[in-house]
């Protein structure tokens, strides 16, 4: 078994120790603001797996999310201000966690990002970011593509992006979800 697999099943164990832990992070985290830079992943086998390296330009941004918000519309009656929905449903906790990590941070590209815990009220992400100037990225044979894909978390063009999207299927019965499917119901209708 290889060191990252042990250490993967490791994170997955659910003992007194690890819960503990746990719990402690949480009180911690919840006292901190919403986007924290963080020096290592809580998870190393998952941030590897991503694209993450220990080398200079690669950053980790944990990024809390509120959990929930959904309320039905209650028609003829008056709209408050505090009615309605929290988070856009129609995407994922994962890429809202990734767009407001790049509104926030500028200079910076999502490379990618993975769940880390939640609890009843927030969900946490830890978001892999790139500094596409820095020269380490710019000479690295498998991050350099970045530099040429700016802003790419808000075309929806990120691993969860585009499983909100509905685009990792190919071929046979993914007809309707190319170039969208905002763009396949609006050629229907033109017709």
């Amino acid at each position: 078994m290889t060191f990252y697999k042990r250490l993967k099943g490791l994170g997955m164990q659910n003992s007194d120790e690890m819960n503990i832990l746990w719990k402690q992070r949480l009180i911690q985290w919840r006292k901190e603001p919403s986007s924290v830079r963080v020096e290592k992943p809580i998870k190393l086998a998952r941030a590897r797996s991503l694209g993450y390296r220990a080398k200079e330009g690669i950053i980790i941004i944990r990024q809390r999310i509120p959990r929930g918000g959904k309320k039905r519309p209650k028609f003829g009656k008056r709209k408050s201000k505090r009615m309605g929905q929290r988070l856009v449903l129609s995407k994922n906790y994962q890429s809202i966690a990734e767009e407001r990590v790049a509104k926030k941070y500028t200079n910076l590209e999502v490379l990618n990002s993975y769940f880390v815990i939640k609890d009843g009220k927030h969900a946490w992400y830890e978001v892999i970011m790139l500094d596409w100037a820095n020269p380490s990225i710019r000479k690295d044979k498998k991050l350099k593509w970045i530099v040429n894909n700016r802003g790419r978390v808000f075309r929806g063009k990120t691993s969860t992006a585009r499983k909100a999207r509905g685009l990792r299927n190919k071929g046979k019965g993914a007809e309707k979800v190319r170039p969208s499917r905002r763009a396949v119901v609006r050629k229907r209708l033109n017709k």
